[in-house]
């Protein structure tokens, strides 16, 4: 039996035989690209490479990439632990040709590792294409001699593959294994196609169209293939099992899953399938860089986290930490063919240890509320009340929630849920979509030599390409938008966190074409504009131009940006990495790795640090080397950037070496003057400096001694003085606030003390239902506290009405519960104003938008308590 490893290295090597260059997984953060969360795919990496944007390293190429689906559209983690083959995290073998070989070539290589590399029996293999494709049909059928018997044409919902609504696109064959007449299930593309007897084990997708904004498809230049296989799933197959997690490397994991949470038996718990799922997505996650916290990519992580915690809860592990103990044999099993995982295992441990530990302080709590309200549970729905207080106030993720109510047949209020949420105007979290920000397919020969290092006004450029809405075409006129691409130009085109140049482009005085923006479009310069005089056409030479001062404050920023790395990486300590920056003629923002707030002195010491190496004027030197030759002069490589044979190493004096493309000041000294604005938080472990420098800092410096002066002559005082005088100010202001409490707290006494005479006696039982004027919700909810704490035993019912909505607040007091339920009452309360409420026995929250009908609603009240007792 070959094992997981095994097969990995297999493939690798089979593909490298085959002149194939073998490319390490990339990192689960797709590199400059915000519309996805994860890498879910193994062409996730050479996305860049199909679109025309960059060049591959080869033409070949071979990767085992790995992947996360959890979170966004693609999102499997509430399938994990239910289903035999539904991953957070799995491992996608792919070899792909950009433009070299194609469906003939990638059709023998499948079937040859598959029938005489893995010696797979043929008659168990089962190939699908798409139902146009007559090309790949014939492959298979004449050249490879599968029998019609075994094969089947598929619709374009199965086998045809696009990356988004527009661009690269193409059909797609994929390869079934079947398991076997023992197996429920039909071949693909029949009804009975669900079951597990056939399963897909490898894709090949033939990249050969270009489909535009109106989905007509074009045939692409160079047709390109892109393959996917699962290792999980291969593993299975050649190891004889159905389930993916009988396989060696879960085998493996889930042994030490029982070990650790102290499980015996022959039985395998689903929670041990989970939680041997989940290491392997947070550990890889943090290796890449990505910390739990409550927006984005952190809260994936955080949720994956505590779903695993609670799945290990579930088998009885409640007095310590026990996932991150699940590292040491994840490195056993992954660690020879992942090194990164080595190196990070200690952080990782460390980093789980935390998160673990934070949230087991409520986890206990959390779900002794969540047993407690399924246990007295009237119905199938757990109240979106509780669903939200475990979010909230114990840190449960919703999917947690739901998925304790699944293994209680339950479901979620998620609406009285998201109405909880509003409430608190909590933020919805937007989930990613893939788009490709389509950019044309160009010929090779289409090549933009930069000339914007040396000079900012180039001579004699050649057009090369004119397009106009996505669509090539040979000429612009006066007064239209467009896009123009030249044989060489000074304009530095968007990159590496640097906004594009934006100028003009001249013939003459006959001839303006303004440039707003610069893209890399594959290997050329893309000049995004408006032409405002005269006619452009193919092959016309242009005097190309760049703003000057536009791109000068644009280098002064970029150059910020280096001394700024280099400064915190003094200041904080070597662990600073920088995770994104954005520089343009305004200002520079910078984000980078640290785990807590830089404090007032940090970010003095920072700023000063800067501004020494200005003052010090070092020279901004630049030279070309080889990548390793970079590393081992010192240079900094940014973490996923992704970097070619020859690199561009930027040097200011011995302070700061970095690898970067941008444009920068001659000397630190051009810089000016560095001031930052900003620091804080954008996500757990990642903070953001916001800065400006030159005119923009020194604008600020005025800005600010107007502003002291001014508040000087206001209050007074000489500028120096400032701060003893507001102090002053701030004392009196919390004398007064303090007085005014007093005032509202004696009104409210009162206002409860006028309320509490109007309660009815119902058989002992005191009854007050009454309407508040402009009362908000959290007054109303202090004053039926205090009322039913006053009148006990008691039933309280309060409304208010603002803006033709009616809110309701209903308590009652515990003793009584057992008859009285002050969720019951608002039941039939709500709908009487127009609406709809619930709550505890004890409190119940409602509303409606029928104001009209809140009178009538308010005695209601006590001819239903009458009726209860």
């Amino acid at each position: 039996m070959k094992t997981t490893a095994e097969l990995r290295q297999l493939f690798l090597d089979f593909f490298e035989s085959k002149g194939h260059l073998k490319i390490p997984s990339a990192s689960l953060v797709p590199v400059g690209d915000q519309t996805l969360l994860f890498t879910n795919a193994g062409m996730v990496p050479f996305k860049d490479y199909f679109l025309g944007k960059a060049t591959p390293p080869a033409v070949r190429a071979t990767s085992a990439q790995r992947c996360v689906r959890a979170g966004g559209k693609h999102n499997d983690l509430e399938n994990v632990g239910h289903t035999a083959r539904h991953h957070t995290f799995f491992e996608m073998l792919g070899n792909f040709s950009f433009g070299d070989y194609f469906k003939r070539e990638a059709i023998s290589y499948s079937w040859e590792f598959l029938t005489r590399v893995l010696n797979l029996p043929e008659e168990k293999l089962w190939i699908t294409v798409f139902e146009e494709d007559d090309e790949a049909a014939d492959i298979w059928l004449q050249e490879i001699g599968i029998s019609p018997d075994r094969f089947s044409r598929i619709g374009a919902h199965d086998n045809f593959w696009a990356m988004g609504n527009t661009g690269p696109c193409g059909p797609c064959s994929e390869i079934f294994y079947d398991h076997g007449e023992s197996v429920p299930g039909g071949p693909p593309g029949t009804p009975e196609e669900d079951g597990d007897r056939y399963v897909e084990i490898w894709n090949l997708v033939f990249m050969q169209y270009d489909r535009d904004e109106t989905g007509e498809k074009h045939p692409l230049p160079k047709p390109s293939v892109d393959t996917g296989m699962g290792l999980e799933r291969l593993a299975a197959v050649m190891q004889g099992v159905h389930d993916n997690y009988q396989i060696d490397l879960f085998q493996g994991l889930i042994k030490a899953a029982a070990r650790i949470c102290n499980v015996s038996g022959d039985t395998i718990p689903a929670s041990l399938k989970v939680i041997a799922d989940h290491i392997r997505s947070c550990a890889f996650l943090m290796v890449d860089g990505i910390l739990p916290s409550n927006e984005g990519r952190g809260y994936v992580l955080r949720r994956i986290i505590r779903r695993a915690i609670r799945h290990g809860y579930q088998l009885g592990v409640k007095d310590e930490p026990f996932f991150y103990k699940m590292v040491a044999p994840l490195v056993e099993q992954m660690g020879a063919a992942y090194p990164e995982l080595v190196a990070a295992a200690d952080r990782v441990e460390k980093q789980l240890r935390q998160e673990e530990e934070r949230f087991s302080e409520t986890l206990d709590q959390g779900m002794s509320i969540l047993n407690r309200c399924i246990h007295d549970l009237d119905g199938t729905v757990i109240p979106g009340e509780i669903v939200f207080k475990l979010y909230d106030t114990y840190g449960f993720p919703v999917d947690l929630t739901a998925d304790v109510a699944r293994e209680h047949d339950l479901t979620l209020d998620m609406q009285g849920f998201e109405d909880a949420m509003a409430e608190q105007k909590a933020r919805a979290r937007a989930a990613s979509s893939f788009t490709t920000g389509h950019v044309p397919v160009l010929p090779e020969e289409y090549q933009t030599n930069f000339t914007g290092y040396q000079e900012l006004e180039t001579p004699d450029c050649t057009v090369i390409a004119i397009f106009r809405n996505q669509e090539e075409v040979d000429s612009l006129q006066a007064g239209e938008e467009g896009v123009i691409l030249l044989d060489r130009s000074p304009f530095y085109a968007e990159s590496g966190g640097q906004v594009g140049d934006q100028g003009t482009l001249r013939c003459g005085n006959d001839l303006i074409f303004q440039v707003n923006d610069t893209q890399k479009w594959g290997k050329t310069h893309a000049h995004i504009g408006t032409l405002e005089h005269g006619e452009i056409h193919k092959g016309l030479q242009l005097l190309a131009t760049v703003a000057n001062s536009e791109r000068a404050s644009i280098a002064r920023h970029h150059s910020a940006t280096h001394l700024v790395h280099a400064a915190l990486r003094r200041v904080l300590g070597e662990h600073v990495t920088q995770k994104g920056s954005l520089v343009d003629a305004e200002r520079l923002r910078f984000d980078f790795s640290h785990s807590a707030p830089l404090s007032f002195d940090e970010v003095q010491k920072v700023q000063r640090l800067v501004n020494e190496q200005i003052i010090l004027n070092l020279p901004v030197e630049t030279a070309i080397m080889s990548y390793d030759e970079a590393i081992q002069t010192g240079a900094m490589a940014l973490f996923g950037e992704k970097y070619g044979d020859q690199v561009r190493v930027l040097k200011m004096g011995a302070f700061s070496t970095e690898l970067c493309g941008g444009t920068h000041v001659s000397k630190t000294g051009d810089i000016g003057y560095f001031r930052i604005i900003s620091e804080g938080g954008v996500a757990s472990g990642i903070r953001r400096i916001e800065a400006v420098a030159g005119p923009p800092a020194l604008d600020i410096l005025e800005e600010e001694s107007r502003l002291l002066e001014g508040l000087g002559s206001l209050l007074k005082v000489q500028k120096r003085l400032l701060p003893e005088r507001v102090e002053q100010l701030l004392e009196k202001n919390r004398e007064l606030e303090k007085k005014l409490a007093q005032l509202q707290q004696g009104k409210a006494s009162e206002q409860m003390n006028t309320l509490a005479e109007k309660a009815q006696n119902i058989s002992g039982i005191k009854v007050l239902a009454e309407a508040l004027t402009g009362a908000d919700v959290k007054t109303m909810r202090g004053m039926m506290d205090g009322l039913r704490d006053k009148l006990a035993p008691a039933v309280i019912v309060l409304g208010s009405c603002a803006e033709d909505k009616v809110t309701l607040i209903a308590g009652v007091s515990k003793d009584l519960n057992p008859k009285i339920k002050a969720g019951e009452l608002m039941g039939k309360l709500a709908p009487l104003v127009g609406g709809k409420g619930g709550g505890r026995p004890d409190m119940a929250q409602g509303g409606g938008n029928q104001p009209e009908n809140l009178s009538s609603a308010l005695d209601f009240v006590v001819d239903w308590v009458k009726q209860q007792v």
